[in-house]
């Protein structure tokens, strides 16, 4: 039978991993592309370099608490740039509107992308408007470009990560995973449960400014937590341990996967990232990220390690180890 496409190739996990190597990496391989960072960055020689991104948006549904498909856009594009530590200057915007969608909840996600762009300081300087028959989308699609420029003496990659190094994470994890889910099945928490969709380039400003020893930055959007350092920890060649008490969780997230079978390492996010950063600059480093709101529950949550290379494991809260693997399927398809 023929092989099809699921779902869960597009959860950011082992499978849509496998998807991309089998077919995108193997038809399009080069080094830029070979490195899987969230954003290419191209050296243009004597004019210095340039961090490229591009992502597209289905979440669903569309309106959540914290945000809308067009702050997400806004919020995830410039998120994948800062993670080379590159400054975000320049969006494209590319709308798939479906056939009688209410002009007004265009207007208000229009409006949406402006104040996400605005706060994040970045311009959208081109677009594309495409609109389909009636059931050919649902509802509205989005696709952005980014670009920005990498300082000078800044090097940072999923394959950076060194024995020694310490993880940090910039915030509490899976609030935005179960914040989407919550819009969609009807679920209330009594302290108002929202997204954490944020733009992050601020925040990675001060860490470099803090520090010149950060050697990865990921967000930790589809896959959650865990798929990210599994990622990290592939393209480096190291394992990475990290401790279940350090990791920062909302009680009501925490209640919330327990109710319905997830683990809170695979919700994604759509306003953290993690840190891979030398031990010596790792305390400094959290200090920074603590006097930004957008990291002011920061924790320093393992470090990165030589032996078992590839492998990430957790110190649990019993004292015991288990492995962390990468997400297999797709809890939570459509989330961003």
């Amino acid at each position: 039978m023929e092989s099809r496409i699921l779902l869960a190739h597009g959860s950011g996990g082992a499978l849509a991993q496998e998807l991309v190597a089998g077919s995108f990496i193997k038809a399009f391989n080069n080094p830029i592309l070979a490195k899987m960072d969230d954003s290419a960055v191209i050296n243009l020689g004597y004019n210095g370099r340039l961090a490229f991104t591009t992502d597209s948006y289905v979440v669903n549904p569309i309106f959540f608490r914290n945000g809308d498909i067009g702050k997400l856009a806004v919020c995830g594009t410039v998120n994948d740039l800062a993670m080379s530590g590159a400054r975000p200057q320049y969006l494209s915007l590319a709308v798939i509107i479906e056939e009688g969608f209410p002009r007004s909840n265009l207007d208000r996600i229009v409006d949406s992308i402006r104040l996400a762009a605005e706060e994040a300081e970045v311009e959208i300087v081109t677009g594309d408007t495409k609109v389909v028959q009636r059931g050919s989308a649902d509802k509205l699609f989005i696709n952005t470009a980014g670009l920005g420029i990498v300082p000078e003496n800044i090097s940072i990659s999923g394959g950076n990560a060194r024995p020694g190094d310490r993880v940090i994470l910039s915030g509490t994890i899976g609030d935005h995973g179960i914040a989407i889910l919550s819009e969609r099945e009807g679920i209330s928490f009594s302290t108002g449960l929202e997204s954490d969709c944020a733009p992050l380039g601020g925040l990675v400003a001060d860490m470099l400014t803090a520090s010149s020893n950060i050697h990865c930055l990921r967000d930790p959007t589809r896959g959650g937590l865990a798929t990210i350092l599994n990622e990290i920890a592939r393209q480096s060649g190291v394992s990475i341990i990290i401790n279940e008490e350090a990791v920062p969780v909302r009680e009501e997230v925490l209640a919330a996967c327990e109710m319905l079978g997830f683990d809170p390492l695979y919700i994604a996010n759509e306003g953290k990232l993690v840190a891979i950063v030398a031990p010596e600059d790792a305390d400094k480093t959290l200090g920074a990220m603590r006097e930004n709101k957008y990291g002011d529950k920061a924790a320093i949550i393992g470090e990165v390690r030589a032996e078992h290379p590839g492998r990430v494991a957790m110190k649990t809260v019993l004292g015991t180890t288990r492995i962390v693997n990468m997400l297999a399927g797709d809890p939570l398809p459509r989330i961003c």
